[in-house]
């Protein structure tokens, strides 16, 4: 997948795309599976297909081929997990609140995430080249969604108004780097540790 392809899926995901047809889900269910059990690598159309209890060219018709099956379960994935950080943020009332529980809600889902947090386990080799060295489209469009979540919030509470992209891809690249070596002098196994951590080493960039 080339890199304006994986740009244009991180926004897709971030875009929120509509919920699949029902035979869809059902082949992202199984891909879902078969790549979360065999990783990407040792899986093809036919093992999802067999899991899904469908023709290959059933698969074909809606998908392509494996590039695009693959493709369509991380838009899948990647959209729930956006959905699932938008909500637990929603109700809270401050910026820096949300700031806090959106990092421990980043990193919990996605460490545990059987598609990303599992493929980073099982093909590391695969994963960590768009998490690192080819990254920038990656972190360009989590950084992108941040900033406007904190413009937003700027705006909602009256602040000064101000660029808060750099504090949004400093906010994105402390994240990643967590996941990608989570051993730590701080348990961020443990939800109360990650809060504090972020609340007092996070929350204070929103002021600079």
């Amino acid at each position: 997948m080339n890199t304006s392809a994986r740009e244009s899926l991180l926004a897709r995901a971030i875009a929120r795309p509509e919920t699949e047809e029902k035979l869809a889900r059902r082949i992202l269910d199984a891909a879902l599976e078969q790549f979360t059990t065999f990783g990407l690598r040792r899986s093809s159309v036919d093992d999802v297909a067999k899991r899904a209890g469908v023709s290959r060219v059933t698969v074909y018709r809606r998908f392509r081929n494996k590039d695009g099956l693959v493709e369509a379960c991380l838009l899948r994935e990647g959209s729930r997990f956006f959905q699932e950080l938008d909500a637990a943020v929603a109700a809270l009332p401050a910026m820096e609140d949300r700031v806090v529980e959106g990092f421990v809600v980043a990193l919990r889902h996605a460490g545990a995430h059987p598609l990303f947090g599992g493929l980073l386990r099982l093909e590391p080799e695969v994963v960590l080249p768009y998490l690192t060295v080819q990254g920038g489209p990656a972190l360009a469009a989590t950084t992108e969604y941040l900033t406007g979540h904190l413009r937003r919030a700027r705006q909602t509470e009256g602040q000064p108004e101000s660029d808060p992209r750099p504090v949004a891809e400093l906010m994105v690249r402390v994240a990643v780097s967590f996941l990608l070596n989570p051993a730590s002098c701080i348990e961020l196994d443990d939800d109360d540790q990650a809060r504090a951590f972020a609340r007092r080493y996070l929350t204070p960039l929103l002021d600079a």
